[in-house]
């Protein structure tokens, strides 16, 4: 079933912030399920955010390793909130994305909607010679996945579903500064790398043609009609 979509930019904005417009957006889709002739508010934000630190419902706080006073030094902040996954870092430099869609509107689960958005990030990396997969029993999309010692992550993906309508995403490393990736065990994991697509290429990637690609392939897989 194809649906309309509409991609909105918000920049470089507050965790809080984006995670209260989140909320909104989200409540305003639930609505417009039962109300019939109303405005279609599905949407995908793009934004970027300040550095801060996000531990999903399951996550353990123990993953998160330094102490609140040196985190106010390095001009972080910390939020535990209510999407699945452990903790992740979020910063200038990554692209994240929410989207906040009706999946009954598109006939699709959950477990479709994760595979439909780790493949658009795959795709979007192939388009800048960036070959990427899945690691078996985790959700993002890694480099070199199944090799002991060389696995890293590069795209982070954590959502949140209230009747059938997503919030919360995906964050990919497009240039963003690794070094806080060192003050987290990331997504819970002791053993695995993280990247970014300027360290895999060796020079900064242009963050608007990597909205673009992302662009291109969600509405692929999503089948949406103003692609």
């Amino acid at each position: 079933m194809a649906a309309e979509i509409k991609f909105e930019d918000l920049g470089l904005i507050e965790y809080a912030k984006a995670w209260k417009y989140q909320e909104t957006c989200q409540q305003q889709v639930i609505n417009s399920k039962n109300t019939p002739g109303s405005v279609d508010y599905n949407r995908v934000l793009f934004c970027e955010h300040p550095h801060v630190y996000t531990l999903g419902k399951s996550g353990q706080q123990e993953n998160l390793l330094i102490n609140p006073e040196f985190l106010q030094s390095i001009g972080a902040t910390f939020f535990k909130i209510d999407r699945g996954g452990d903790i992740t870092y979020h910063g200038p430099g990554q692209l994240v994305g929410y989207p906040i869609i009706n999946l009954e509107l598109f006939g699709i689960g959950v477990k479709t909607y994760i595979h439909n958005l780790e493949e658009s990030i795959i795709e979007t990396l192939k388009d800048f010679g960036i070959i990427s997969s899945r690691l078996p029993g985790s959700t993002g999309v890694w480099l070199d996945a199944e090799k002991q010692g060389f696995s890293r992550k590069i795209c982070a993906i954590g959502v949140k579903i209230s009747r059938y309508v997503t919030m919360h995403g995906f964050a990919l490393n497009v240039n963003p500064d690794l070094n806080y990736f060192t003050y987290i065990n990331p997504c819970g994991f002791v053993d695995k790398g993280v990247t970014s697509m300027e360290k895999e290429l060796g020079k900064k990637a242009d963050m608007e043609e990597v909205k673009r690609r992302f662009r291109f392939h969600f509405n692929r897989f999503f089948k949406v009609k103003n692609p």
